[in-house]
């Protein structure tokens, strides 16, 4: 999953739109086991919910946010577990603002990004806050590297890219843990 989600993070600031739906597939396949057409369905709204959210300043929240809605609602369906498809939708779009001010210095705290990301997880996995923080500390961490990776000019070849990998796996093994604890 850590692996997959560098390659969407990379595709996704690179702007190479196939190559994040290929990363999605992959991701949606691996993160929720959906049936294949279901998981081609779920990549493609995850890719879309990023290119409405991606243009920066001018994006588009609100629109991102109804997307990632349908894409919740599929998982739920998929996973046969009940879940607020709006909130979770609107607890993922929440740390992709706090994220987005925070790469462009817009009073974001490191700790208020890692509190959107724990509450996405805390309400989506249905664990305590404290349990899957250190996961979304771990995934913040990665976005900070990641956004010196955008700020030097997104090279395929710098050893940024695989600080970020790291980072993410080990922020996915820490919310396995909490999950299955």
């Amino acid at each position: 999953m850590g692996a997959l989600e560098c390659r969407a993070w990379v595709t996704y600031y690179r702007r190479e739109w196939l190559k994040l739906l290929v990363a999605s597939v992959g991701l949606v396949r691996a993160g929720f086991g959906m049936s294949w057409p279901r998981t081609v369905w779920g990549a493609w709204l995850v890719l879309r919910a990023n290119q409405l959210w991606a243009p920066y300043p001018d994006n588009d929240p609100d629109g991102a946010r109804l997307v990632m809605e349908r894409f919740y609602r599929l998982a739920s369906r998929s996973a046969n577990e009940p879940l607020d498809c709006a909130e979770a939708a609107r607890l993922e779009v929440d740390w992709w603002r706090a994220h987005r001010e925070a790469q462009h210095g817009v009073g974001v705290a490191p700790a208020d990004l890692v509190d959107a990301v724990a509450r996405l997880y805390a309400f989506v996995y249905e664990r305590p806050f404290d349990e899957v923080r250190p996961a979304a500390a771990l995934r913040s961490e990665a976005m900070v590297v990641s956004d010196r990776w955008v700020a030097e000019g997104c090279d395929l070849a710098s050893p940024l890219v695989a600080e970020e990998r790291a980072l993410l796996v080990r922020s996915y093994a820490s919310l396995l843990g909490a999950v299955y604890r």
